[in-house]
């Protein structure tokens, strides 16, 4: 039985807390967190840091599930310690942050639904593409933009936090740098310093095109997808309520937590000098999709509308 360590127990390291209780041959040895918001189960360790909870547990897999910043130290830390390391997106805003450190081979970014159902044959062999669409459209309301989430600095944008799962395997599938940038950020409810619309078209070298379309103020259902256009003029939709069901059946997603088990599973194997499962996101394949965000929001046209932040 292979032992993990969860850094950060706040919202999203519920959902880790969740999937690794059911995931096969782990057990979640620890949990370092100075001051955790989720409910912890019973009888789990807590560690107020994680450079203690690594000297303390020697974890085979760890889990960092902290905000950006924090969470790209905790993980080199980790690798460095000889883990297996699954960092949750975006893991820094800073592209330059990505330098190759010793030890980086041994971190993965979490993108769960890289791992829905026909993606990995897609990231194997992929096809030419002309043409890709990332829609984004959520609704975010006050608690969401709490803590960390409430300044650029330490969370990002609307891009980093929300968009970046389409995005970034728009890109992964798509080869070239980004040429030119057309874009417009809207800045209409004041909840944050983040914003509530971002719209982008990028040119790539090539000739290739990616256009962004990414709220959190929508009032409608949920949704977040990629469609490929192919050279051939075949269309297709990467699919699901946050690209879960990538190539299937929208009605036979897997659900976020045997999604999450996968990783765990394909970063262990990976390090264990196994196969590199097609579906990883290495930390080194994280700059260029940071590159492109920065590049998206230091061109964009901002509009700040002056309407109350109820609105």
């Amino acid at each position: 039985m292979r032992r993990a360590l969860l850094v950060g127990a706040g919202e999203v390291g519920a959902k880790h807390v969740a999937a690794l209780a059911g995931a096969d041959a782990l057990t979640v040895a620890g949990i370092a967190d100075p001051c955790p918001l989720a409910e912890l189960p019973p009888g789990i360790p807590l560690f107020a840091s994680w450079r203690s909870a690594l000297t303390a547990l020697c974890p085979d897999l760890v889990v960092v599930a902290a905000p950006p910043g924090t969470a790209l130290t905790a993980a080199r830390d980790a690798a460095a310690a000889g883990a297996a390391v699954l960092v949750e997106k975006p893991a820094t805003t800073e592209p330059a942050a990505l330098a190759p450190q010793p030890g980086d081979e041994r971190i993965f970014v979490a993108f769960q639904p890289h791992f829905a159902p026909g993606l990995d044959e897609l990231l194997t062999w992929p096809p030419v593409i002309e043409r890709a669409e990332v829609v984004l459209a959520v609704r975010r309301d006050a608690g969401y933009f709490r803590d960390w989430r409430r300044t650029y600095a330490t969370a990002g944008g609307v891009l980093h936090q929300q968009a970046i799962h389409g995005l970034s395997l728009a890109l992964r599938l798509m080869p070239g740098d980004a040429r030119t940038v057309d874009a417009t950020v809207v800045h209409r409810r004041g909840l944050a310093e983040t914003e509530d619309h971002v719209t982008a078209e990028l040119l790539l070298t090539g000739g290739r095109t990616v256009r962004i379309d990414a709220r959190v103020d929508h009032p409608g259902p949920p949704r977040h997808h990629l469609v490929l256009h192919l050279a051939d003029g075949r269309r297709l939709p990467v699919r699901g309520r946050n690209l879960e069901a990538g190539l299937g059946d929208p009605g036979d997603a897997p659900t976020h937590e045997r999604l999450r088990r996968r990783m765990y599973a394909a970063v262990l194997d990976a390090v264990a000098e196994g196969p590199i499962h097609p579906c990883l996101f290495p930390l080194s394949a994280l700059r260029r999709p940071l590159e492109v965000i920065d590049r998206v929001y230091r061109d964009a046209r901002r509009i700040r509308a002056a309407h109350p932040a109820a609105a």
